[in-house]
């Protein structure tokens, strides 16, 4: 099922130029859409699922927002119809809640890393051989390991 906004809990977040769920979102579904607000008849400007029939569930908007106003319909074999699923994200893990529609609340915690945020070094293990870029053209570049060995070849 796809994410919808909960407009009574977004606040747009704040009035920025993109909020968090336009910025996680790997579809480029979520935008910012002038809505007026029934109780005062201000215009105010909430993140929509612009394209919901395209949406991944990936639930990467649903984590993100610091409102938790985005919300996704659960699966049926997660959680019985009219269930609902809440994250909480945490600087180390994200406690699920999923609330059953009979009221009963099962909580689950699982760890979002395995090391400090920025502690990640992309280039270790990386030879001088494999990043030498004078020899993009030589035959046979991207088919040997760095070490020099060829990959095998099928018979």
């Amino acid at each position: 099922m796809p994410s919808f906004v909960i407009t009574e809990k977004c606040d747009g977040c704040q009035g920025q130029d993109k909020t968090a769920c336009m910025y996680i979102c790997p579809h480029d579904l979520m935008a910012l859409k002038e809505v007026v607000d029934k109780e005062t008849n201000e215009v105010k400007m909430k993140g929509v699922n612009q394209e919901p029939v395209q949406c991944w569930e990936c639930y990467n908007c649903v984590k993100i927002c610091p409102q938790q106003a985005i919300s996704i319909r659960c699966y049926a074999d997660f959680a019985p119809l009219g269930g609902e699923v809440i994250p909480m994200l945490g600087s180390d893990s994200i406690m699920w809640t999923v609330k059953f529609r009979n009221g009963n609340l099962k909580r689950f915690k699982f760890p979002v890393r395995t090391v400090e945020a920025g502690n990640v070094d992309i280039r270790s293990g990386v030879g001088e051989a494999s990043a030498d870029i004078s020899r993009i053209k030589d035959p046979g570049f991207y088919t040997h390991h760095a070490n020099g060995s060829a990959l095998p070849t099928p018979s």
